[in-house]
């Protein structure tokens, strides 16, 4: 109600805090419907009537005194600072002080990184071969990326790099050391690296190159056995990767006993790939969902039905370098029960970044959600755990002395099977070594399926 009271206009101060209070208002529009209006405001204050007002709550207004403060700041760098800084670049860095002290993986896209951003969802972009994130000041490698310079020179995930060339990475951003990384095909830039379980610091030097990534490649590690390997999630992953599914399928031939899925050192990617991947192995249910503040960042993906592969054994492969899209991926398996997940503990990014274009060349990356797997558990900063846990480890053959055995025998009774009274048949032996010789946790779990095969077999001659 408006009551008749002295006019607050009598004096400078009480002009001030009404230009204050009707900023406050105006700030704070629409939020009530009782508040009466500026001009009301005005008209009564004119005809000598009180006026009663409810202000918005303090907590929910910009903070005064720190806006002063910020332009306190802006005045003094523009007077004192040893070089002259001109007024956008001033505000620019403003806003990328803003984003990323947010998380890691908020940031300020300027013209360049918002094309190499494009580049890098395309699978062609220039430069080492490296997913990086912050890390304590210092650029983390999450994953180098399959074939590439960086991964061909013996960087790993996990690996802190505290050098680029002879610049210290402690202060610079994430987007100044990727811009370091980046650079003409052919050139060198040497990565000083802190890694687990190394006592010094150790160099790398790496040859720049055009990084063309292969999204899926996939192959028969044997007789009925395929091998689907995972890169990154681009926009064609989804599609890709059912084409390798029915690759796999025509080249044994028939239905396959078991699939591995590789997803280590896999940086993750684009959502939506991840999603189609994990439906074309799924014939129904919830494969991710997200959770945000505003509206649009709640999103939920379910499973179309149809199982491609009709129900093969899966195993999937994870690691350290394993982040988001992947561990969407092996999440949904693993609670769907569809597949056992089997390696190490996996990165733990289960944040969503929305690109948010600004005008045409500007636009802002930030995060505006968390990813939750079917059974409602959040990946971020925890990541997936492996059903079995395998860690790495190199494979050395025992060479021990022959054993001496029943046929060795003089005299020995035959076995009575014809063809085991012959010659050995020709296994292949001398055949060039697979990656399953090299590779203990592909090894793990291709023994693993074959377990499965062999007890599937023999429950199906019991229900005979």
């Amino acid at each position: 109600m408006i009551r008749a009271g002295r006019n607050p206009q009598s004096t400078p101060r009480g002009a001030l805090a009404l230009a204050t209070c009707l900023a406050l208002l105006s700030g704070a529009a629409g939020a009530q419907d009782t508040t009466p209006s500026k001009e009301q405001i005005l008209e009564s204050l004119q005809n000598g009537e009180q006026v009663e007002l409810r202000l918005p709550d303090p907590e929910e207004q910009l903070p005064l005194e720190d806006l002063r403060k910020f332009t306190e700041v802006f005045s003094r760098i523009k007077d004192a600072y040893v070089e002259e800084v001109d007024d956008r670049t001033l505000l620019e860095n403003a806003i990328k002080g803003m984003l990323s002290n947010l998380d890691p993986h908020s940031t300020y896209l300027a013209p360049k990184e918002f094309e190499q951003l494009e580049e890098s969802t395309s699978g062609e972009f220039g430069g080492l071969g490296i997913e990086v994130g912050m890390e304590d000041g210092f650029v983390k490698v999450i994953a180098p990326i399959d074939d590439t310079p960086a991964q061909k020179a013996g960087v790993q995930a996990g690996d802190l790099i505290i050098k680029l060339g002879d610049q210290p990475v402690k202060g610079m951003s994430l987007e100044e050391a990727v811009k370091l990384m980046r650079g003409k095909p052919g050139t060198t830039l040497t990565l000083t690296i802190m890694r687990e379980g190394e006592s010094a610091p150790i160099e790398i030097d790496v040859v720049r190159d055009i990084i063309k990534v292969k999204s899926i490649k996939s192959r028969l590690i044997e007789n009925g056995y395929g091998y689907v390997r995972i890169t990154q999630f681009q926009a064609e992953t989804g599609s890709e990767f059912v084409r390798a599914l029915d690759d796999l399928k025509k080249g044994n031939k028939g239905k396959l006993d078991g699939v591995v899925i590789d997803l280590r050192n896999n940086p993750g990617g684009i959502l939506q790939a991840a999603v189609e991947a994990a439906d074309a192995l799924l014939d129904e249910g919830l494969i991710v969902y997200t959770e945000g503040r505003i509206q649009s960042s709640r999103l939920r993906f379910s499973a179309k039905p149809g199982d491609h592969i009709a129900g093969t054994p899966i195993v999937v492969l994870i690691n350290g370098g394993s982040a988001s899209a992947s561990e969407i991926l092996a999440g949904a398996l693993q609670d769907h029960h569809r597949a056992v997940v089997m390696g190490t503990q996996s990165f733990g990014k289960g944040s969503v970044q929305t690109v948010i274009p600004l005008d045409e060349t500007h636009a802002i990356k930030m995060t505006t959600a968390r990813y939750f797997t079917p059974d409602g558990r959040s990946i971020q900063a925890k990541g997936i755990t492996p059903d079995i846990e395998v860690k790495p480890a190199r494979l050395t053959e025992f060479d021990g002395k022959p054993f001496f055995t029943e046929a060795d025998l003089s005299g020995h009774l035959e076995n009575g099977d014809s063809e085991a009274d012959g010659e050995p048949a020709e296994d292949g032996s001398d055949a060039d070594a697979s990656p399953v010789d090299r590779d203990y946790q592909l090894r793990s779990a291709l023994n693993l399926l074959k377990g499965m095969k062999i007890l599937d077999r023999g429950s199906q001659g019991q229900s005979n």
